[in-house]
């Protein structure tokens, strides 16, 4: 392997801006703003950079390390959009079809049409919810968190929370869901959600394996990635990092989740595609770098094809536009404008209009514990951050952390 600077250099990247990076995040390490955080840039065949800092617990004095494991929240999202599209290939669905089909418990869905959490007025849908429909957030479905609407509430009220559900399978999870509306009708909006559990279901029904089957015998053991899960074995849990809670008192973090007490030191009841798995840098590397190869492994393994990536991977809103005038809710993992959404990734389209730097055709998604990746094709770049933090808005970390990376690019 390459010493850092020599590899920096190969990737066409300068390492004296890249040595930016460590020094900008030890601020946030020093001011007790963050426990620790881990930064890695993978440009033209080479690790540019790969950076650690801080602690990965702190009451029990572990440092980050190169082979921490984090929560990644959302960023489970992509691998079982990609597992979607691994069944898609080989015809066992069309992007068009109804849910229902496959899930009888969604196929007969309402919308909201007034009313409180408990009372509330529903309609017939204009149409039903379709595969393509939950791989673009546009199904309808939300997230009990969001707090801001009564369907929001009825989420909450029957246990339907995606990541914290730990009293049902995912089956169990869809019958659950079948009984709420929908926040509007499938198409009309952009709203971030639970869809992409109900994939996981899909890919459960569709393949006859479990989702956790199926993502290690599909894509984590073609990949090597050892280490990603729902789960933390007692041999990783001293690897496994402490989640943290920003306190808007004092400025700082609290305790989140303790490792060792946590609901990922036993099997998980529910398995969430859309926020359940842990991983480390170096497993979530090998996922991008199989994305942006064209969807083969290390050793020739196809998972996907070079036309199918090219699919998840442009803006699927309607007409061209952009997340500012077509979402709905009150958060997501990523800003709105100049941002369009693919199938399970947001996407750039707008470089000038998102006001960061990263070209057109840039993907890329996020966690709720403050972690980023994103995969800029024209620069055969990857880049990732992990920390753990919530919420992931709490500080600009992904943004500047694309500033930083950007300015390093020296050819």
């Amino acid at each position: 392997m390459s010493d850092p600077e020599t590899a920096a250099k190969k990737a066409g990247m300068c390492p004296e801006r890249l040595s930016r990076i460590v020094p900008f995040f030890q601020t946030y390490v020093d001011n007790k703003k963050l426990a620790g955080v881990s930064t890695l840039v993978w440009r033209k065949g080479e690790l540019a950079h790969f950076g650690v800092q801080g602690q990965m617990d702190v009451a029990r004095g572990r440092a980050m390390a190169q082979d921490t494991i984090f929560r990644i929240y959302s960023m489970s999202k992509p691998i079982t959009s990609v597992a979607v599209m691994m069944l898609y290939e080989e015809g066992r669905f069309q992007l068009e079809h109804e849910i229902g089909r496959y899930i009888p418990e969604l196929g007969d869905l309402k919308v909201y049409a007034g009313g409180p959490a408990r009372g509330m007025v529903t309609k017939a849908a204009s149409r039903q919810v379709t595969i393509r429909d939950l791989l673009t957030h546009m199904a309808g479905f939300t997230y009990g968190f969001m707090e801001v609407h009564p369907v929001d509430e009825a989420y909450r009220h029957f246990q339907i929370g995606g990541v914290d559900l730990t009293t049902a399978d995912l089956e169990e999870f869809c019958k659950r869901l079948g009984r709420m509306p929908l926040l509007h009708n499938p198409g009309e909006a952009w709203s971030y959600s639970v869809s992409t559990d109900v994939l996981g279901r899909l890919v459960e029904v569709v393949s006859g394996l479990s989702l956790i089957e199926f993502f290690r015998t599909r894509i984590f053991a073609p990949l090597g990635m050892t280490d990603t899960d729902f789960q933390v074995s007692a041999e990783q849990m001293p690897r496994f990092a402490a989640n943290y809670q920003r306190n808007p008192k004092t400025r700082s973090f609290d305790l989140f989740d303790d490792p060792e007490t946590g609901r990922y030191a036993k099997p998980p009841v529910f398995m969430s595609g859309g926020g359940g798995l842990v991983s480390t840098q170096a497993d979530y590397l090998k996922f991008c770098q199989m994305m942006l190869r064209g969807g083969t492994a290390p050793d020739g393994t196809r998972l996907l094809s070079r036309p199918t990536i090219a699919l998840m991977t442009q803006n699927h809103l309607p007409d061209g536009r952009d997340l500012e005038g077509f979402a709905q809710g009150a958060f997501s993992e990523t800003t709105n404008a100049g941002i369009g959404f693919g199938l399970g990734f947001a996407v750039t389209v707008d470089e000038a209009k998102a006001q960061i730097t990263g070209p057109n055709g840039t993907y890329y998604w996020g966690g709720a514990a403050s972690t980023i990746f994103w995969i800029d094709p024209v620069e055969e770049m990857i880049a990732i951050l992990m920390t753990q933090l919530m919420p992931s808005g709490a500080y600009p970390l992904r943004r500047q952390f694309q500033q930083l990376v950007y300015a390093a690019i020296d050819d």
